[in-house]
């Protein structure tokens, strides 16, 4: 499958209009129709619908267009990585972190390496572990900075020194916002957003709430927290987080006791081959956390 071609994919998609495409990539409309054809014939499926003025991509082109967005972020990756200049370090190093406080001892480290190598340039993608994990191993993250409890089989790891307090995040108008701490059972009878569940982090909040978790009202899981803190908040709710820098309106965060606190964990593959600038990189972490 040629990258070129899958460039031509994304750009019709995009615009929604073959005239326009071809224009924008510099190719005759008769040649692009033609690799799309091509293309729908080598993968045995219909990608677009098209219209008198307009082209539209079917249900199995919405799921082609996800996979070869990766595999021309792939190919773009691996080219950089490949283009590396002897004399000075260059590069692009990804690294995919959850809402942690470790953030922050991320954030020094990558400012340390970058004032000795100020050619590389990092590239940070935020979400939970489980989706992190996935990119990793598909080759789309380098590294990752995962909450624990974590399975870290497979990767090489340092521990992280800051420690990540979870409590929750109460609309003012609870009678629980008066509160110096919330005990397990106190959220019984409260709209509860959550982190997803059946996650080994979820399942360690569960452990916390003991037999009370049964009777909560789970009624909305996420994994960004400023998008669940604004469900909350229109719910009149509760969001069971992590304590970070940051306030939202009309909403109060109070810790949990027993105090629950967890660790993170950057994390890399093993035995994996990367760029001049990741491994420089994996190697000044190592150096900073022996």
């Amino acid at each position: 499958m040629d990258i070129r071609v899958l460039n031509y994919f994304l750009m019709v998609a995009r615009e929604e209009n073959v005239t326009r495409a071809s224009r924008l990539l510099q190719i005759t409309q008769p040649t692009l129709s033609r690799q799309l054809s091509r293309l729908e014939e080598e993968l045995g499926v219909k990608l677009f619908r098209r219209s008198d003025h307009s082209i539209y991509l079917t249900d199995e082109g919405m799921l082609f267009r996800r996979r070869a967005q990766e595999l021309v972020d792939l190919a773009d990756k691996a080219k950089s990585e490949l283009i590396q200049k002897e004399e000075t370090l260059t590069g692009l190093v990804s690294v995919g972190c959850g809402e942690t406080h470790s953030v922050k001892e991320l954030a020094k480290i990558i400012n340390g390496f970058q004032e000795m190598h100020p050619q590389v340039k990092f590239e940070l993608y935020s979400s939970n572990n489980e989706d992190i994990k996935a990119k990793i191993e598909q080759g789309n993250l380098d590294l990752g900075l995962l909450l624990e409890p974590v399975s870290i089989t497979n990767y090489n790891f340092v521990r992280m020194k800051t420690k990540e307090q979870w409590g929750v995040f109460l609309h003012k108008d609870l009678h629980l916002a008066s509160k110096e701490a919330i005990f397990p059972g106190d959220l019984v009878g409260t709209l509860v957003v959550t982190l997803h569940v059946n996650t080994p982090v979820h399942n360690e909040l569960i452990g916390w709430s003991g037999d009370f978790a049964k009777e909560m009202d789970f009624s909305v899981t996420y994994n960004v927290l400023y998008n669940a803190v604004i469900v909350a908040r229109e719910k009149k709710g509760a969001v069971i987080c992590l304590k970070l820098d940051c306030d939202y309106d009309d909403m109060k965060f109070v810790p949990l006791e027993p105090k629950l606190e967890l660790s993170s964990v950057l994390v890399w593959k093993e035995h994996q081959a990367y760029s001049k600038a990741t491994t420089a990189f994996i190697e000044f972490i190592k150096e900073k956390y022996k």
